[in-house]
């Protein structure tokens, strides 16, 4: 008798803990009057000021600034600072900014946008430059997989990022390699690798990839753009925009259904497209409601103007971009005197 009283005791004791632990767990939704919240995403964060300036391309739209067949742009957002690509000389970026009044010393983080020579060349110059200044300046760079598959030609490894890698790594600096998007900071958003859904073709090499499936003809797949999230709809940077741009717009509206698009800034890689595919380019551009746009290094001149009739852009809102020209959230373009 004395046995089962004290197994009941425990039973009993048993049930009045787990009770009590579960009336603990419960209370603070119950004090509130309300039942625990759902797990529902917050809203994007949205960047609210905003402005990006060309570094390195072909054209130069004032006396300021050396000319190349390269890309780079300083992008500026709420605080951040970010340059997305570096030029094709190794001292390009660094001369130009220093023409524009621009300091690079506080600037952290590099966004490489793919493997092409006209886009990584000033890497090294810049880095160990700022470093005088600033030991952590452009310490990090931000690549998408496939920047270092190996690139075979006749003369031998085509592809540059394999050895800048150690030379960059050597300085204490560090890549980070994306597989898919990314948010960089608050109302940043990396692409990484672009889903190909259109067959855009845009690119004009003829080489291969050695990749994990094998020895391939070299798309580019590492290919990956920057999108800004803003209250006035999506900014996109672009390096070259070898995925498509209306593969990359594509993409970002799966992350942003419905944003419209303020602006398209960068190369494209349209200057050997037809006058049909140029039509295509800007029909669908136009589904994605671009307000702005501004085609610089691989885009080509006649590219921008094809596409700036076929949508009826007005003249200030698609431009040929020029070095130190800048696209400012609220303000829109700010060309230079030769581009406007």
């Amino acid at each position: 008798m004395h046995k089962v009283s004290r197994s009941h005791w425990i039973r009993r004791s048993a049930a009045l803990l787990a009770l009590a632990i579960v009336s603990m767990v419960q209370l603070p939704a119950k004090a509130q009057g309300t039942s625990p919240a759902p797990n529902v995403q917050s809203a994007p964060v949205q960047i609210h000021a905003l402005k990006i300036t060309l570094l390195s391309t072909m054209l130069v739209g004032s006396t300021t600034g050396l000319g190349e067949w390269g890309f780079s742009a300083l992008i500026e957002a709420d605080g951040h600072r970010v340059l997305l690509d570096t030029g094709a000389h190794p001292d390009t970026v660094l001369q130009n900014a220093r023409d524009l009044k621009i300091d690079l010393s506080d600037v952290r983080e590099v966004i490489l946008t793919h493997n092409h020579w006209d886009h990584v060349s000033g890497l090294m110059t810049l880095r160990k430059e700022m470093m005088k200044k600033n030991p952590s300046a452009l310490s990090v760079v931000h690549i998408a997989r496939g920047i270092f598959y190996s690139r075979p030609a006749p003369e031998g490894e085509d592809n540059k990022m394999i050895a800048l890698k150690k030379e960059y790594e050597a300085t204490g600096g560090k890549f980070v390699e994306h597989t898919e998007s990314a948010e960089v900071f608050p109302g940043a958003w990396l692409t990484g690798p672009v889903p190909r859904k259109y067959p855009e073709r845009n690119w004009s090499v003829s080489g291969k990839v050695q990749t994990p499936a094998g020895l391939v003809e070299d798309t580019i797949p590492e290919d990956q753009s920057l999108v800004l999230n803003t209250p006035d709809g999506l900014v996109v940077v672009t390096g070259c925009g070898h995925a498509g741009i209306i593969n990359i717009l594509t993409f970002a509206r799966q992350e942003f259904p419905n944003e419209p698009v303020e602006a398209v800034i960068g190369g494209l890689h349209l200057f050997p497209a037809t006058d049909e595919q140029l039509d295509w380019t800007a029909d669908r551009m136009k589904e994605f409601k671009v307000a702005n746009l501004m085609g610089a290094h691989c885009t080509g001149i006649e590219a921008v103007y094809h596409i700036r009739e076929r949508l009826g852009m007005p003249r200030a809102s698609a431009v040929v971009g020029s070095v130190g020209s800048s696209f400012v959230l609220g303000e829109g373009m700010h060309p230079g005197p030769l581009a406007k």
